[in-house]
């Protein structure tokens, strides 16, 4: 029995893993109907880009200049109140859903914001009033402008940017990256570990398949089904209007990255051929991986983004050629652990 044999047994077993099957069909589901599901999604990911009017309590000496930079911004009512008790009261009485408090200091404008402690009315009352106070900023800049002394800095150009596209490329696309090499080394600690504990690898060992080809062919198929999930996610994107650049590029990323995830897994599979225990430690090894990804000059999920939105710099192929060396390296590292595995140890 040869890695190719031992490949196709592998995928046909792969047919009657439930889990595996669900995961994939949710994958589809999010590739395939990308362009609703960012619709809603992106309302949780940008607090400020949905939901109802909110309404703040404005009172103090310059009200008027924040109502007027706070009528610009979408999602956000400011009323302006006498004073700082008929403030609060309408803040008890649930008239406003905030307190800002905007007085002239040393030529300045102070504003106090209170908000209310729910988590969730505070992100949108705090994510609108931040859009209100950048509003003013400009409108005071612009008009102090002329009688300054010097030269201020230069106002940021204002972005008309949708939050849709940021959740598309930073959020989505990395997700239907990642999410198949997580996938491929869970299967491959399952497969492994099934073997052992079936007794079914002592029959595969009957076979000429030595041990190292029995890992390698289960390994082998899951680390080549990863970025053939991502041609079909950047397929099923297109369809959604989704244009993904650079896909040569992701696919040597998804793939170099997918085999260093079923390298750890079969490495940990043999030396932990007990399921409950293996898949704990490889689901607490990719965490703990991805969580020290961030002391990389560059996060494989911006990398990603980068790439996706064809805005690649030599630091993201830099960081694409580190992973295929890092694969290459676990691969080779990998058969060299297996040759030296006492077989009958494993069953």
């Amino acid at each position: 029995m040869s890695r190719t044999t031992i490949a196709r047994r592998e995928l046909g077993s792969l047919s009657r893993e439930k889990t595996i099957v669900l995961a994939i069909l949710i994958q589809l589901i999010i590739a395939g109907f990308s362009s609703f599901l960012v619709v809603g999604l992106t309302s949780l990911y940008d607090p400020g880009g949905g939901g109802e009017e909110i309404q703040v309590a404005v009172t103090g000496e310059a009200a008027d200049e924040l109502i007027a930079a706070g009528n610009e911004v979408e999602g956000l009512n400011p009323v302006e109140y006498r004073d700082r008790s008929n403030a609060r009261d309408g803040f008890d009485r649930g008239d406003a859903a905030a307190i800002a408090i905007a007085e002239h200091r040393d030529g300045r404008i102070d504003v106090s914001v209170e908000a209310p402690q729910s988590s969730l009315q505070k992100t949108l009352v705090v994510v609108r009033l931040r859009a209100a106070l950048e509003q003013l900023e400009r409108s005071e800049r612009r008009d102090r402008a002329a009688h300054l002394d010097f030269d201020p800095i230069p106002l940021p150009p204002s972005v008309d940017a949708s939050p849709y596209f940021g959740f598309t490329y930073t959020i989505l696309v990395p997700l239907l990256v990642f999410l198949p090499v997580f996938i491929s080394g869970a299967v491959v600690v399952d497969s492994v570990t099934e073997e052992v504990e079936r007794g079914t690898l002592e029959l595969l060992r009957v076979t000429p398949a030595s041990l190292v080809e029995i890992v390698e062919g289960k390994a082998g198929v899951m680390a080549v089904l990863a970025p053939l999930q991502l041609l079909l996610w950047v397929v099923l994107l297109g369809f959604n209007g989704i244009a993904i650049s650079n896909v040569v590029a992701l696919v040597v990323l998804t793939m170099a990255v997918a085999v260093v995830a079923v390298v750890f897994a079969a490495g940990l599979a043999v030396t932990i051929p007990v399921r409950q225990r293996a898949q704990l430690t490889y689901s607490f090894g990719a965490l703990a991986a991805f969580a020290a990804a961030t002391a990389l000059p560059e996060h494989p999920g911006t990398t990603v983004a980068l790439l996706a939105i064809d805005s690649p710099t030599l630091t993201t192929y830099a960081h694409v050629a580190g992973y295929v060396a890092v694969a290459a390296v676990a691969a080779v590292a990998l058969r060299f652990g297996l040759d030296r595995i006492d077989a009958e140890r494993l069953g």
